[in-house]
């Protein structure tokens, strides 16, 4: 018989190499645990942001979750709840940063269309409006000039009446009848019925009080250069309709870009307001040409020398003469919007073969009634170009917001998410999860999801 002994040095070894196999099994189990929780958080946020408006993006290309689920009411809740729905329950949820497509005034919108507008059609779509930027601005500055010109010319022909008494069936008729009536009394071609359409202001998002969102989100850089700016106005020449072209749509307004342009609550406002800086732009352009021909100005010369004699104001010629011209100019002008205003084109440049009215017809220009039409030039600019220079020059933090306006809106209109606000609309989440691991061991860590 032997007797079977063991050492309290290869009990204590025992001892540790079991605690130690234990140790790196609840290590592993540990691990495991948090990977798993940090898996199913990952899923979790994927599921809620697989739930984007998916009218949103059909018509407008632009990701994003609809905070109220269609309710109208927002709560970071709702979304919690969906991540406990996909991720289970085991796992608290803390909201520590949010972004809304409306937050810095439409960063996160803005940044969305510019992305599919690049990836879509690439910067090809604008070279050729790149080189033209700085003709815009010039033409800006000419239309201010030349508004400037005709206030003075007012002025000068309210002193000829109230000295000479009133001027009827003169040339100036055109211009009295924008300046009593407005704009869309002259410009309006007779196929076109002016919309009566209108909206709440104080419902837009460029106007109410919003949700705001918090956190440190990275943005894009170089949001507002020259050939973003072309992008972005692209995507609301393409998305929204305007009052020469498009097709009619079931919308609460028919002048969609003339809205983003302005921001006034009805179709006529809005229109009257588009169409009286392009009277201006045309008004500068024509002028220039005017100067330039010395036929015209004699004609003008000629018509002034007359109504001198028949008022007795032989001294008044000169001052009659540039009030004939500016006259002159205006007609001219409101022909060319006629012309774009039914989808033709009007000359950038004008030359003597290219002027349309002449200063006979000039006597009888008044009211939307006479078929007057400039010239259409295929090599024109259009009724979309000109739309096209305004939003550049515009402001592109109205023009962001303002497009949500109408994108809230339509929707409604169209499929009849009467609820659906841009500013409940998330686009990027941060958050702070807690997995209770074991009865006394918590596991922190954090999560972001966006769409880029």
């Amino acid at each position: 018989m032997k007797k079977a002994e063991i050492t309290v040095f290869l009990s204590l070894v025992f001892v540790l190499v079991v605690s130690f196999v234990l140790g790196i099994l609840q290590i592993t189990v540990i691990h495991i645990s948090k990977n798993l929780s940090r898996l199913a958080t990952d899923r979790a946020v994927f599921s809620v942001f697989g739930e984007y408006q998916i009218q949103l993006f059909e018509d407008y290309h632009v990701f994003a979750i609809d905070g109220s689920y269609g309710s109208g009411g927002f709560s970071q809740e709702k979304i919690i709840g969906r991540m406990h729905y996909y991720g289970g329950d085991g796992t608290d949820h803390e909201v520590t940063g949010i972004q809304f497509l409306t937050d810095n005034d439409g960063q996160a919108f803005r940044e969305q269309v510019l992305t599919y507008m690049e990836e879509t059609y690439g910067i090809g779509l604008i070279r050729d409006f790149t080189g033209l930027t700085g003709e815009w601005k010039e033409q800006e500055i000419q239309a201010e000039q030349i508004e400037k010109k005709e206030e003075t010319m007012l002025e000068e022909l309210e002193d000829l009446k109230e000295s000479t008494g009133t001027l009827e069936g003169s040339p100036f008729t055109c211009v009295e009848q924008i300046e009593n009536a407005g704009i869309l009394s002259v410009v309006m071609p007779k196929d076109m019925e002016l919309s009566g359409k209108s909206i709440s202001p104080d419902r837009q998002s460029s106007r109410r009080g919003l949700h705001k969102g918090n956190g440190n989100f990275p943005a894009r850089q170089a949001m507002d250069g020259i050939s973003e700016k072309l992008l972005f106005n692209e995507y609301v020449l393409d998305s929204f309709i305007n009052a020469a072209g498009g097709e009619e749509k079931n919308r609460s307004l028919s002048y969609e870009v003339e809205y983003i342009l302005t921001g006034k609550e009805s179709d006529k406002e809005n229109l009257e307001s588009v169409l009286l800086k392009l009277f201006f732009i045309r008004m500068a352009l024509n002028y220039v040409y005017l100067q330039g021909d010395s036929e015209k100005q004699a004609e003008a010369e000629a018509l002034a020398l007359t109504i001198s004699i028949i008022l007795l104001i032989p001294e008044g010629m000169e001052v009659l003469k540039q009030l004939i011209l500016l006259a002159w100019v205006t007609g001219e002008s409101v022909a060319d919007i006629r012309t774009l205003l039914s989808g033709g084109k009007a000359p950038l440049v004008k030359t003597k073969e290219n002027w349309s009215l002449s200063l006979s017809e000039l006597l009888t220009l008044r009211g939307g009634a006479e078929q007057l039409q400039g010239t259409d030039e295929q090599e024109g600019i259009s009724y979309k170009d000109y739309l096209r220079i305004f939003l550049f020059l515009g402001d592109s933090d109205e023009v962001t917001m303002r497009s949500l306006d109408r994108i809230e809106e339509n929707l409604a209109s169209e499929h009849g998410l009467d609820n659906f606000r841009a500013d409940q609309c998330v686009t990027k989440i941060e958050m702070k999860n807690v997995a209770m691991l074991f009865e006394e061991l918590k596991y922190t860590y954090p999560v972001c999801f966006g769409y880029e």
